[in-house]
């Protein structure tokens, strides 16, 4: 069985994996293989790190994976801490590394266009990871992020129940530099336009928790706190933002929320969030991982990693695998965060929320 076979098994859940196999011919040395798998290496730039799931979910994530499929892999890692101009001198640094694959989260979609044109010019492949860069990527995995605006959207009408056509309510869409923003503010809005009247939309630069907060305390000023009755928030930074605003306004009103953050979690359980939508870390990192040892070592992805085409804001069509969200709220915390591994019930449950943790059964 290749390598490439038992990584899409893998892939769908199996567990029985001969860890450093390669696929080799029948005439093929030992040192051959090791010299291909020296020749692994991969440049992992991710975008920033004020939400959570960068450093303690994608990184050691992907890096494991990698490890996994070539022990000898060389990987070079970058953060950009939100700074797209920091970014592009990354994507240069690891050019002149001699990094044969980007896995690339884009800090801004279109500025780093020319980054990718260059990799590409220079043979290198480039994975976009969570984000659809610009430019000729090779390949894409994420989640499906209208989807997760869809479900964001109906979480929030769901909770409003009848108060949805009789007050007001705020929208917090993400970034306006990421491609993802823009997906889940229209999922949203496909669900809330003609059923809910929206009385303060905001785009929130860089996802910055402190820009949401104070969005936020200027639509209870603008509006007034009695005719709030909800707020779309498009991830769980934002939320974390909103919800002080909120709480010093003296109001508690449904709020959405996106990336299964441990504070989301906790708020949730406090009944000061209503949601969270979980996009399972390890399946993407795992997928993103694949793909860029496959091109490391001069193969493409398999087609039953690559299952769809995108079109990206540049108009290249990209292959790319799209994975399924999932809600989570008070109801389900064991069966979705719990079960994943992302959190621990002792992590969650810490003495200041035990009460509401036996509430929900988790304690």
């Amino acid at each position: 069985m290749t390598r490439r076979l038992r990584g899409a098994i893998a892939l769908a859940g199996a567990t029985a994996l001969c860890l450093g196999a390669v696929a080799t011919s029948g005439a093929a040395q030992p040192g051959a293989a090791s010299a291909q798998r020296q020749d692994v290496r991969i440049g992992l730039l991710l975008p920033e790190s004020k939400t959570t799931r960068y450093e303690k979910f994608d990184r050691p994530y992907i890096e494991a994976k990698i490890k996994e499929l070539a022990p000898d892999a060389q990987i070079d890692y970058y953060n950009a801490a939100e700074s797209a101009t920091t970014q592009q001198q990354q994507v240069n640094t690891a050019l002149a590394k001699g990094d044969k694959v980007l896995i690339l989260d884009a800090v801004d979609a279109k500025s780093i266009q020319s980054s990718v044109q260059k990799a590409h010019d220079a043979g290198v492949k480039v994975v976009a990871y969570d984000r659809l860069a610009q430019g000729p990527v090779d390949s894409y995995v994420s989640y499906d992020n209208r989807k997760v605006g869809e479900l964001q959207g109906q979480a929030l009408l769901d909770a409003l129940g009848d108060k949805a056509g009789t007050g007001e309510i705020v929208m917090h869409n993400g970034s306006p530099t990421d491609p993802n923003a823009a997906e889940f503010k229209a999922g949203a809005h496909s669900v809330l336009d003609g059923k809910v009247k929206i009385g303060k939309e905001y785009d929130t630069p860089n996802w910055d928790p402190n820009n949401a907060n104070q969005q936020m305390s200027g639509a209870i000023s603008a509006l007034g706190k009695d005719k709030i009755v909800g707020v779309y928030s498009a991830n769980d930074g934002l939320a974390a933002g909103i919800a002080t605003a909120l709480k010093a306004a003296g109001m508690n009103v449904p709020l959405t929320g996106q990336d299964a953050q441990l504070d989301a979690i906790q708020r949730i359980l406090l009944g000061t969030q209503t949601i969270t939508v979980m996009k399972p870390y390890k399946p993407e990192a795992d997928i993103a991982a694949t793909m860029a040892v496959d091109f490391a070592e001069g193969k493409p992805p398999p087609a039953d990693l690559v299952p769809t085409t995108v079109t990206s804001g540049s108009g290249q069509k990209v292959p790319a695998n799209l994975l399924t969200p999932v809600v989570v709220d008070k109801t389900n915390i064991k069966d979705t965060v719990v079960k994943d591994g992302l959190y621990t019930v002792q992590e969650i449950c810490t003495p200041t929320y035990a009460a509401a943790c036996k509430e929900a059964g988790l304690q």
